[in-house]
């Protein structure tokens, strides 16, 4: 994919960085040795029966970067309940009681309040970012590679069909071998959570939603940064935000799972520009795309052709379509 020129910034227009593992910026000059940071070695991080001190230093560094965070539990859940349960408020309280238990909504960069929570759920393992919040803005792209899903082949594929670049930015690799891309957005168009509408294995959190920490501890295991991650988010890029913020299409326009509209003529593209090592997965993706949208069949011969230009021979794209079309 093609990549934009991160832009470092200076210490008077950005937050604290936890991700900078303690080097300094492009030509910042010399800098007196750091204090060890934790977040350093998080994607090296193994379960230790500490995962609830482990849980609130990481948070402390992340509401200290101006990201808001709330303790959750080893299933991901906000680790404190409603202090409403029982009794619904009409309309629904987001916190305005003062009392803790309203979920992303009792999200805070204060360390005293992070602490607060914190030691209200002595059990939590994990904490949330909580996204749509200023300063940041935060956008979650969650790349899923459950129930057959390809959440990254699927952004490429978005990528190339509405020509936008996919920039580096900070990435967090869960414990089912998917990855969150993080983003900044414009704090003047909020981006809405959805599952799977900008394309299948793709969902999105936006204002209301959270994301996992890096560091945190679930039940499948930790979610940490990946390797040579940027030191902050990049800004999302125009084409993306649009997609994301756009109504969605009416039901009778909508293709089953998400597919995106005219998939045909976009499939058979993104086939032709696998480069090597990717030809079998986009072809396997674009096969069963075509598949659940009843085009299998009609798109084999013209798959098949793609492939070929990418240097697949005719066997081995015959065998990965039929494997698209046993998997539906």
């Amino acid at each position: 994919m093609a990549m934009h020129r991160r832009h470092a910034g200076t210490p008077t227009d950005h937050p604290p960085d936890p991700w900078a593992g303690g080097r300094p910026a492009p030509g910042a000059g010399p800098q007196p040795d750091p204090q060890p940071n934790p977040w350093a070695d998080l994607r090296f991080a193994r379960p230790t029966a500490d995962a609830p001190a482990t849980a609130l230093a990481q948070a402390l560094l992340a509401a200290e970067a101006g990201y808001p965070v709330i303790p959750l539990t080893r299933s991901k859940l906000p680790a404190l309940r409603s202090p409403h349960r029982g009794h619904p408020e009409v309309p629904p309280c987001r916190g305005a009681c003062g009392r803790l238990g309203h979920g992303v909504h009792d999200a805070h960069t204060d360390p005293l309040a992070v602490r607060r929570m914190f030691a209200a759920a002595p059990w939590a393992t994990g904490y949330g970012i909580a996204c749509g919040r200023p300063p940041h803005h935060l956008i979650g792209i969650d790349l899923d590679t459950k129930n057959g899903a390809d959440g990254l082949t699927a952004l490429r594929f978005v990528a190339e069909q509405h020509d936008f670049p996919v920039p580096p930015t900070v990435t967090v690799l869960t414990p089912s071998g998917g990855r969150h891309l993080w983003f900044t957005g414009p704090p003047s168009l909020p981006v809405s959570n959805s599952v799977g509408r900008l394309a299948p294995g793709i969902d999105v959190r936006g204002t209301g939603g959270y994301l996992v920490g890096p560091g945190s501890l679930t039940t499948h295991g930790r979610y940490v940064l990946a390797p040579d991650t940027p030191r902050r988010p990049a800004s999302v890029p125009a084409t993306l935000l649009t997609l994301l913020t756009a109504p969605p299409p009416t039901t009778h326009r909508e293709p089953p799972y998400g597919v995106p509209p005219q998939p045909a003529a976009a499939l058979i593209r993104f086939v032709r520009a696998s480069p090597p090592g990717q030809r079998n997965a986009r072809l396997f993706w674009a096969a069963c795309r075509a598949e659940e949208s009843g085009l299998c069949q009609e798109l084999a011969a013209r798959l098949t052709e793609a492939a070929r230009h990418t240097g697949l021979s005719a066997e081995e794209a015959r065998a990965t379509i039929a494997s698209a079309a046993h998997r539906r």
